[in-house]
């Protein structure tokens, strides 16, 4: 059967969130006189969530429970103020889904950031294409790589998972679209690199957005 849905990470797929998360994030650090990161670290910190993200910041000395719980607090207040001062759609984000949508395929966003928040970025930054389903971490369901939210997401689009391309440019995100025996499309351009997407699982990877559309032309199923 032909892929009818595609699956897609947020942060470092569709929405090129790194410099708002990474400035967040200094700032909290800043703030309890820890020391900060440049920016482009924060690409093997994104990825599995709020409290993962502040966990990696934080020295070594300072990963105690009461620290990181303080810090994520911090974070999610900051960010609610934040979080849109750079983050945009990468290039060729916007064609890649007007074909899809051509296409007839289903779109859904399935991420770890917090729901409220990926909520929010599909809403004033993606709100050109009706998403069918949108679903970021909350209690509902275990954080990516366990793939029940994954899952959970193929069932409100009514297609099996078989017939999804799940798209994600992390490591996690390759290890959750295998576990959930959806096809796992690792995305160049986001934050992390081939190695750890060939590593985790990925079955093809894609250097740019067009490049999905290619895949759909030449790519029904995955073994």
């Amino acid at each position: 059967m032909p892929f009818r849905a595609t699956i897609f990470d947020l942060d470092g797929t569709l929405l090129d969130t790194l410099d708002d998360i990474a400035n967040t994030a200094n700032s909290v650090l800043a703030g309890r006189g820890f020391p900060t990161h440049p920016n482009a670290d924060y690409r093997t910190f994104i990825g599995e969530g709020v409290v993962k993200l502040m966990l990696r910041a934080l020295p070594n000395t300072h990963q105690d429970e009461a620290t990181v719980q303080a810090c994520v607090g911090d974070y999610v207040q900051e960010y609610e103020r934040t979080w849109n001062a750079l983050t945009r759609p990468y290039p060729g984000v916007p064609e890649m889904l007007d074909a899809l949508v051509v296409r007839g395929l289903k779109l859904a966003v399935l991420s770890n950031k917090p729901d409220r928040f990926t909520q929010r970025c599909v809403d004033e930054l993606l709100a050109k294409w009706a998403f069918d389903v949108v679903l970021g971490a909350s209690d509902q369901f275990p954080r990516k790589p366990d793939p029940a939210s994954a899952i959970e997401t193929a069932k409100r689009l009514g297609v099996p998972p078989a017939e999804c391309l799940y798209v994600g440019d992390s490591g996690v995100d390759m290890r959750t679209a295998r576990a959930a025996h959806m096809c796992a499309v690792g995305a160049l351009w986001g934050f992390r690199g081939r190695e750890e997407l060939l590593n985790d699982g990925a079955q093809f990877l894609i250097k740019k957005p067009s490049a999905a559309l290619d895949l759909l032309n030449r790519v029904s199923y995955c073994s």
